[in-house]
């Protein structure tokens, strides 16, 4: 031993102590101790000068430090006359190899037999280390050893995270951290931990068997109420923490499936209905049982749209909900789909009426029917959905798109031109929605999305009205025929005679100009506005700030066309994606529209050139006309619509001359009637559009305006009942009430549940919960949830506590209080007992 560490390990004694005895055992210390200067102390050598040396440090200086060195070992207690000096207030300096760990740890002499017992603890000087940054004057033995603990499964001195340090090491394969604790000689220490804790008690106790229990009692805990588990209240929490951990999200799945097997809880989950296991989260099995029973239920009508809802809202707080994400939204909106259609009244008196109609709510059935596929679509399981997936494509080809379409193509039959007044005609888009703004000399955004249908851009409007300072409104207008982006495009642009070329190109003329392509369009939109310009949307997106606001302020117009609908539906290889577009479509618009207002745009407009018909079933031969187009001149078809010269009339066609179109030229127009096809070589068939079903021909408006000051708040939540009341038991029922629906402009708030020590300390489990309830019934805002307490929480027994709801800081890990009611906790000795 090095005098420093002599020195060191001395003056580390002479913190606690006024005398310090000193044995040279081997009489190797003499010169450390001739050579020894503490400030404050004062030596003396023990040689036959006892009797004095008493005298002096007892009666002459009883304040005074005094280290008291004596070569040789320690004398028997008879001819030690010390020894009472040295039992009572003293304490002895020892070399050897414990002696020293003592020192540098600044344990008392008390410790040693701690120390001597977990040698191999001690032997690495990191352990010693680390264990010293954890130590406490006032640590029991007990503490030091459940530190040791910790610091052998390398984390903080909390029994439940210690245990969720071991538990990541069973599920990695590994054993390094138990085998230390081990051979520290701390196993016993640790079961003993676990058996107060979470009464866990095995004749081979060990972490695998420890978890197979833990999983177990959890759950036949909650499944079976008469199950008396071995484990207490507390590992119901611990599993609770655990599952609910980000760093031990894998370690805890990792188990969870091990343990089913083991448990077989396939076995269990056969004899147990879906509704009893709402609350459960321990077992991926869980939600494949649910979602394999709740698809059951769908299908058979055995349970209604808001049930759905609510059981899809609750699962939102599983543990595995992000596996299945997709599949609960699936059956959300096809719950939501077949009993809308169940309710829904397709009748109209005309084209505006049908038109009305269409925009305010059967457009609820498509986009429904959208999101179900997509979803479907997204989660890849075809096998569970299948039943589902064939009925909703039913139902929504043969008892809504199919219906609907053949009673609107009556008013279509009957029209003698073209039109649905007061609905405006998209030719007219320009001197309605544009012009205006030019005669207040106001700049314009317009954005134009191929294919945008009526019932996305539905979805935007909602979008656009969630941010901060956006307002947004919708309204129907009624699409150009043949509805194809040509001639929609065109009809966007300033014009006063709009015609199709005659020729087999299939292109649109504005004033006798092609509107075919960017650079054309520019020129008619400058002919009308001079400070104007056309871009591409992906060309826009790649500007900064400085570019695009220039862009901004040279132009008083900017046309913005965009195009990822129509490019993807209209490609046989990539046509089934064409849902999957349309959400790629929203999330870019809104970065669109975000960018062009940084830049100082405050006013913007969002429409497109046509919609579109898309079923995602491939189609029967009866979707298809069985006659061929015929005429004089038959130049150019699409899967829609024809174009020529003496046109001849059948029975699956509806003529149009271009005088009832409100078309210059020559060329007649036929569209096959309601939803019926005509075939063509290379082209794909789900996704079409050119003809004149509402989903074709219903096109969105939505106007956008920034707002200077937020418009935008989240929902506030209340306690029910609670404050003052007395928890008697090992839990509490707690009722939260969301005060106001959730709208676009009062959004959701999620919230942080659980029982606080009014120290800060955490006594329950606690939960993650999100208020959006959109229901007007304040019976149909209410959220119960149950807490379990910790064992801290005897620690606080006859004293207030605070149930507290928190928020997460945007954009951190840390959360502040948004909420808080106060309980007493007031239980009884005999709440202890299970029985």
């Amino acid at each position: 031993m090095s005098s420093s560490r002599v020195s060191q390990a001395l003056a580390n004694l002479f913190e606690k102590q006024r005398l310090v005895f000193w044995y040279d055992h081997r009489l190797e210390f003499r010169e450390e101790f001739e050579s020894l200067n503490l400030p404050g102390v004062e030596k003396i050598e023990l040689v036959n000068n006892e009797f004095g040396v008493k005298y002096r440090i007892l009666r002459e200086q009883p304040e005074q430090k005094f280290l008291l060195y004596r070569e040789g070992g320690e004398p028997a207690y008879l001819d030690n006359w010390l020894l009472d000096v040295q039992l009572a207030s003293g304490s002895t300096f020892r070399t050897d190899q414990v002696a020293l760990w003592l020192a540098e740890l600044a344990l008392g002499p008390d410790c040693y037999p701690v120390l001597e017992e977990h040698s191999a603890f001690f032997a690495a000087a990191k352990r010693r280390e680390q264990l010293q940054k954890l130590l406490e004057p006032d640590d029991s033995h007990n503490k030091l050893r459940f530190k040791m603990l910790a610091v052998c499964a390398g984390c903080e001195p909390r029994l439940d995270v210690i245990v969720e340090e071991l538990l990541a090491e069973l599920a990695n394969s590994e054993s390094g951290c138990i085998k230390l604790i081990d051979a520290s000689g701390l196993g016993a220490t640790l079961w003993e931990h676990m058996k107060r804790a979470y009464g866990y008690v095995s004749e081979q106790p060990g972490m695998h068997d420890f978890v197979i229990e833990l999983f177990k009692a959890c759950f036949m805990m909650g499944t079976d109420p008469g199950y008396q588990a071995r484990l207490s209240a507390e590992a119901q929490v611990l599993l609770r923490r655990w599952k609910d951990s980000r760093s031990h999200e894998s370690s805890f799945e990792r188990l969870s499936h091990e343990c089913a097997k083991v448990l077989r809880i396939d076995d269990h989950l056969h004899k147990l209905g879906y509704r009893a296991l709402l609350e459960l989260d321990y077992f991926e099995l869980i939600d494949r049982k649910i979602l394999s029973e709740l698809v059951r239920d769908i299908v058979t009508g055995a349970i209604s749209s808001a049930e759905v809802a609510q059981i899809v809202r609750q699962r939102r707080q599983s543990h595995w909900f992000s596996n299945f994400e997709d599949v609960y939204l699936a059956l959300g909106h096809a719950s939501q789909f077949l009993q809308t259609l169940d309710m829904a009244k397709l009748e109209m008196s005309s084209l505006a009426d049908g038109v009305d109609k269409y925009a305010k709510t059967w457009f609820r059935l498509d986009q429904l029917y959208r999101k179900f596929t997509f979803h479907s679509r997204q989660s890849g399981q075809a096998s569970l959905l299948e039943e589902l997936n064939n009925q909703v494509e039913n139902q929504y080809t043969n008892n809504y798109l199919t219906r609907l379409n053949d009673r609107w193509q009556q008013f279509v039959d009957s029209a003698s031109t073209w039109s649905a007044a007061p609905v405006m005609l998209q030719r007219n888009f320009f001197s309605r929605y544009v012009k205006p703004f030019m005669e207040r000399k106001t700049k314009v955004c317009v954005l134009i999305s191929d294919a945008f249908r009526y019932e996305v851009a539905e979805e935007l409007q909602s979008l656009i009205r969630q941010e901060d300072r956006f307002e947004a409104g919708l309204e129907p207008a009624l699409s150009m025929l043949p509805s194809y982006t040509q001639l929609g495009m065109a009809a966007l642009l300033p014009n006063q005679v709009l015609q199709l070329a005659e020729n087999d190109s299939g292109d649109a003329l504005v004033d006798g100009l092609s509107a075919q392509g960017s650079a054309n369009r520019a020129k008619i939109l400058a002919s009308a506005v001079p400070s104007s310009t056309v871009i591409l949307a992906k060309d826009l997106m790649t500007m900064n700030q400085n570019e695009s606001r220039a862009l901004l302020r040279e132009n008083d117009v900017v046309y913005v066309y965009h195009n990822l609908i129509d490019k993807t539906g209209d490609t046989r290889d990539t046509e089934e994606r064409v849902f999957a577009a349309a959400e790629e479509t929203l999330a870019e618009l809104v970065r669109l529209i975000k960018k062009l207002t940084n830049a100082n745009a405050s006013n913007l407009l969002v429409t497109a050139d046509h919609g579109f018909i898309y079923q995602h079933r491939p189609l029967s031969e009866s979707d298809f006309l069985s006659s061929a187009p015929d005429g004089d001149e038959v130049l150019y078809r699409d899967r829609r619509f024809v174009l020529g010269h003496g046109l001849r009339e059948q029975p699956g066609f509806r003529s149009f001359t271009p005088e009832q179109l409100g078309l210059g030229g020559t060329l007649g127009v036929q569209i096959p009637k309601s939803i019926n096809r005509l075939r063509l070589k290379g082209s794909g068939s789900r996704f079409v559009h050119g003809g004149a079903t509402l989903q074709e021909v219903v096109i969105p408006v939505v106007r956008i305006n920034k707002k200077r000051q937020s418009d935008v708040g989240k929902v506030d939540v209340e306690f029910i009942g609670g404050g003052g009341r007395t928890i008697t038991t090992g839990q509490v029922a707690v009722v939260l009430y969301q005060t106001e629906p959730v709208t676009e402009k009062t959004q959701a708030r999620r919230l942080r549940l659980g029982l606080y020590t009014l120290d800060n300390d955490l006594i329950s489990d606690s939960h993650d919960l999100t208020f959006d309830f959109v229901s007007e019934s304040p019976r149909e805002r209410e959220q119960s949830i149950r807490l379990l307490l910790s064992r801290k929480a005897d620690d606080v027994n006859n004293q207030q506590v605070e149930l507290r709801l928190e928020e997460q800081v945007e954009g951190t890990s840390h959360f502040t209080q948004y909420k808080a009611t106060r309980y007493t906790i007031r239980r009884s000795f005999s709440s202890e007992f299970d029985f």
